[in-house]
């Protein structure tokens, strides 16, 4: 007993150095390449003027790097789980082939929109809100460190998603993996802070069926609206996208990329 406690504890420290690891190499990566290094290039695509103070992207940081902790711990869970033999689909679908490698991850995508969708609107009442989603919604202005920023409640229900999945549906355990990047991909660049998403000739995105910065930016400004995190068929759906979404990205979109700043002379374009 003492051995197999020891091997948890090895594989819980593991896999947290691990899980921290890659979420720090790429908020940080976003935050330096979009903030600093780019800054002067795509100023223009920046969606608010005004940027978030020190405190509140160290406060995001570290709110972040906890939930990061609390996934690894319920992770831990799932390894002493499918030990005990309470995975079977998961096992099965090992050996099912790239087809259904494919099919699985785009499922679980797909699958985990329609769960944020809904769980996140629950969020939102007011009896649920100051108790799992109101740290979460004081990063007014976000972030590339606002993705993970969440109540202990909020992580744990963002996590129970990953918990239940392979119970139901037949998923090899590296699809779990690519889809945790996914997840920390499409996360950080919502809470950019800069458009990234290409535009049509008509001024609307050129994915539309993608979310996009603005889309979740306008979230955090009017909390009303847009709580899809990865399509925007949900908000569509069920009438929950904001009104002035398409005119406020082509807003963004259409400015020239560089921007002066104040008191400086506009870039010449020869």
């Amino acid at each position: 007993m003492d051995r197999l406690f020891h091997n948890l504890d090895h594989a819980w420290l593991s896999n947290l150095t691990v899980d921290i690891r890659r979420y720090v190499i790429f908020a940080v990566a976003v935050w330096l390449v979009l903030w600093v290094l780019l800054r002067p290039l795509i100023a223009g695509r920046k969606i608010r003027e005004e940027s978030p103070p020190g405190r509140q992207m160290l406060s995001e940081f570290a709110f972040s790097i906890r939930s990061i902790a609390v996934f690894s711990t319920i992770g831990i869970g799932i390894t002493v789980l499918d030990r005990a033999g309470l995975y079977p689909f998961a096992r099965a679908a090992q050996s099912w082939g790239p087809a259904w490698f494919a099919v699985s991850l785009i499922a679980m995508i797909v699958g985990q929109d329609a769960y944020i969708y809904w769980t996140h609107r629950i969020m939102h009442h007011p009896r649920l809100f100051r108790r799992f989603h109101r740290r979460h919604h004081r990063s007014h202005n976000p972030s590339p460190f606002t993705a993970y920023s969440f109540d202990l409640g909020e992580a744990v229900v963002m996590v129970a998603f990953v918990v239940a999945w392979p119970l139901i549906v037949p998923t090899p355990w590296p699809v779990i993996s690519l889809f945790m990047l996914h997840q920390i991909f499409r996360n950080t660049l919502l809470h950019a802070g800069y458009e990234l998403m290409p535009a049509r000739a008509d001024g609307r995105p050129m994915f539309d069926w993608l979310t996009t910065t603005v889309h979740h930016d306008l979230h955090h400004a009017q909390a009303g609206w847009n709580y899809a995190p990865w399509f925007t068929w949900w908000d569509r759906w069920m009438g929950t996208e904001h009104p002035d979404y398409h005119d406020r990205y082509a807003a963004a979109v259409r400015r020239p990329l560089m921007v002066a700043q104040e008191g400086e002379p506009a870039p010449s374009a020869g």
